[in-house]
């Protein structure tokens, strides 16, 4: 036992002297700084590397402000550059003072040039816009990308202050402020400094921008190309479909970037809106024959009658519904045939539907739909998707979706559709077409299939 014990002291001995020997961590390296937390490991990298220094021995200052001519030093430091105090070009920069070597050599290398009237302005607190111009110089940062920021306004001039916001971010320097600004008039802290100059020095530090949305459009046209750039000389990269919205990240004169579903790239201003645009829904609805021409007569009932009581039901219903009506007639009138082919056009509508009642022979019975070649698929879907819903309605015989060229559909050129409700002419069809509850039923079921189809067109 006692050779036991013996053996575990020495491990433990051993296991000591390994960990002691491994020195202190790396964040030990800076705790010197109270006003320092553990996360500002930027900082402490710099540190080591005597790159900066506290402004007292145990305090950073991460709150103070940063200079032009302390930040011209540090980056001076960290390329290596002749910090040799010298005359500068600058009649404002005093050969003696401890950041003129730096200047000077920062001139010589073409990353500092001044301002117009010759100075530098050395006491100058440096603003954030500022240091993006400083770093993409210093350290000859030439990419860029689909950068926005909503306080950086574009322009693609070589000096401007997006290009250089955009290098450093594009070289994971700088994310923003947040919110989807930059913040480039903001002063510069020593905190943030650091932080720059860090990334720039190190990969390990860098960090991924992500754009932020910044407003929310929406697209007024079919099949809108989203580019690579913001010209129509980029190549197209997706479509999207009217009403679809945009999340946009910035602009670029006439162009939005952003992302709609999974699409990112460039859309054209001219056919984005900021109200979500609204599909089409403009119905006309006919009540067949009127005034001087009765229809069908039969079993006690003139079709014009039935034809207008259940069009002005339909026109309720789909009202309901959010859908525009315009109604040919209101009232007991009579309009030819080519008047009412031409009344949607005229008008704006996007569809029509004529509603009428059928005769034959007595025997006869049922509900059919009838659309013309002229329109053929969407006026075709149209008369479906309302016999689909009228034959069960009414509870009698389907005889189907038909093609003939009744002339109010044939010589219409919206979606087009003429309904026969039922046969006036049978007793059955005609006891039903007699009463409120069935003209209700029928008009119920020409609305809904109506509802039907504006839903099929705008998937």
């Amino acid at each position: 036992m006692n050779n036991f014990i013996s053996k575990v002291m020495l491990f433990l001995v051993a296991a000591l002297l390994v960990i002691s020997s491994i020195g202190p961590s790396p964040a030990s390296a800076w705790t010197v700084f109270k006003d320092i937390g553990a996360e500002d490991v930027e900082i402490d990298y710099l540190y080591d590397r005597g790159l900066i220094q506290g402004i007292s021995k145990y305090e950073f200052g991460p709150s103070h402000l940063v200079t032009r001519e302390q930040a011209a030093t540090m980056i001076g430091r960290a390329l290596g550059l002749n910090g040799t105090k010298r005359n500068t070009k600058f009649s404002d920069v005093n050969p003696t003072s401890y950041g003129s070597g730096y200047i000077q050599s920062a001139v010589e290398k073409g990353f500092i040039s001044g301002y117009p009237d010759g100075s530098f302005k050395p006491s100058q607190i440096m603003t954030r816009g500022e240091m993006a111009r400083l770093l993409s110089r210093a350290f000859y940062l030439t990419q860029t990308s689909s950068v926005f920021y909503a306080d950086v306004e574009v322009n693609n001039a070589s000096n401007s202050l997006y290009t250089a916001v955009n290098k450093i971010t594009t070289a994971g320097i700088s994310t923003g402020t947040g919110d989807g600004k930059y913040s480039p008039l903001q002063k510069l802290t020593r905190e943030e400094f650091a932080i720059f100059l860090a990334r720039s020095l190190d990969s390990k530090f860098k960090v991924t921008f992500q754009n932020a949305t910044i407003a929310k459009l929406y697209s007024t046209t079919d099949n809108l190309n989203a580019r690579t750039g913001p010209s129509t000389g980029y190549n197209v990269i997706g479509q999207i479909q009217k009403g679809a919205e945009v999340q946009v990240y910035g602009y670029n004169g006439n162009w939005a970037y952003g992302k709609s579903g999974s699409v990112t790239g460039y859309f054209s201003l001219s056919y984005l809106s900021k109200a979500v645009a609204q599909p089409s829904r403009v119905m006309v609805i006919d009540a067949g024959h009127g005034g001087s021409d009765p229809g069908a007569v039969a079993n006690g009932l003139r079709e014009k009658d039935v034809n207008l009581d259940v069009s002005l039901r339909v026109e309720r219903m789909l009202k309901a519904k959010g859908i525009q009506v315009l109604m040919v007639r209101r009232t007991d009138v009579f309009y030819s045939l080519d008047y009412r082919a031409a009344y949607g056009v005229k008008n704006g509508a996007d569809a029509f539907v004529s509603i009428h009642a059928n005769a034959a022979s007595a025997g006869v019975s049922g509900s059919e739909t009838f659309y013309s070649a002229s329109v053929a698929n969407d006026s075709k879907q149209l008369a479906t998707f309302i016999q689909n819903r009228l034959y069960k309605a009414m509870e009698h015989t389907n005889r189907g979706v038909k093609e003939y060229d009744y002339r109010v559909i044939e010589a219409n050129p919206l979606p087009a559709a003429l309904v026969e409700l039922g046969f006036l002419t049978n007793s059955g069809d005609a006891a039903k077409l007699a009463t409120s509850t069935y003209k209700e039923r029928a008009a119920s079921a020409v609305a809904e299939g109506i509802e039907d189809y504006y839903e099929w067109k705008e998937r």
